[in-house]
């Protein structure tokens, strides 16, 4: 899907609209349904809910993370029509941290069980620090990563198309490719939060990987269609940082209670709904 978005679809780059960032993100999620329906047939019932629980919590985590994603966009101007190229292949990119943070978060708590409550720990500790943030900031000229390439790569002072490098004479790296680096490493502190959160439902990497993918992928069409209505949802990262808390408080009791899937689905789906709802209900007032 990601060789036919890319190489077919959106060869020309061009500014996406909301009506075909709507239609995809409806395309990404009906592909994230049919799944479910195989994992199903597959797998049975326990496996479904597992990857329907995941999914939801990945995606409402994702959907945060479009925030900062904004705001970075935002700091370095970058045009509207490359957008679409930089979040491609920090989805390319974030697919493949997530799949190493998984495997290695798996193998550590089975080889080591005491790490769930570690996990546990740092998603309330997580859930409360987002509680208390009222606005997402970004400072990328603060990014370690991004003041060591720097040191070594020069980096032009304008865009050049949707190009990442250049040669001048000599190799330059453009600010698109600062902005896909800020973007890289933004989503590497995502995945501290979201891997532990769906490791408290289940630990098949095959369920935790899938819900990852299907999340991650519809990411990039969500971001056009909500780009213009990040401020609706100003009450979500409250929902967000009660299902850090939540689930970190069933990792944390997992040795003397199981909770059921369902239940847990059920409670992250009502506070996500509850959040969303008293967004719209109560809308931020606008300051002068």
């Amino acid at each position: 899907m990601l060789a036919l978005d890319l190489g077919v679809l959106n060869r020309r780059p061009h500014t996406v609209k909301f009506r075909e960032a709507a239609v995809w993100s409806l395309v990404w999620i009906a592909l994230a349904a049919a799944f479910a329906v195989v994992v199903y047939f597959w797998h049975g019932r326990g496996a479904t809910l597992e990857f329907v629980t995941g999914y939801v919590i990945e995606l409402s985590l994702s959907v945060d993370n479009l925030f900062v994603f904004l705001l970075i966009f935002r700091y370095f101007k970058v045009p509207s029509i490359h957008q679409h190229k930089v979040l491609f292949w920090g989805i390319v990119g974030a697919l493949v941290m997530r799949a190493l943070f998984i495997l290695a978060g798996v193998g550590l708590i089975r080889k080591f069980h005491w790490i769930v409550y570690v996990f546990g720990a740092l998603l309330v500790y997580s859930g409360a620090k987002l509680f208390r943030q009222e606005n997402a900031e970004v400072n990328p000229e603060k990014n370690p990563i991004l003041r060591l390439f720097r040191k070594f790569v020069p980096v032009t002072h304008e865009y050049h198309g949707d190009r990442f490098f250049i040669r001048k004479p000599g190799l330059y790296a453009t600010p698109l490719f600062i902005v896909l680096l800020v973007v890289e490493t933004t989503d590497l502190l995502f995945a501290v939060d979201s891997i532990p959160a769906i490791l408290s439902i289940t630990l098949d990497a095959f369920i935790v990987y899938t819900s990852n993918v299907f999340a991650i992928l519809g990411l990039r069409s969500m971001y056009f269609a909500l780009a213009g209505m990040m401020d609706l949802f100003h009450y979500l990262h409250y929902g967000l940082s009660i299902v850090l808390m939540f689930v970190g408080v069933k990792m944390l009791i997992s040795h003397y209670y199981d909770m059921p899937t369902a239940l847990a689905l059920g409670v992250v789906a009502g506070v996500l709904t509850i959040s969303v709802l008293a967004s719209v209900l109560h809308p931020k007032k606008q300051t002068a």
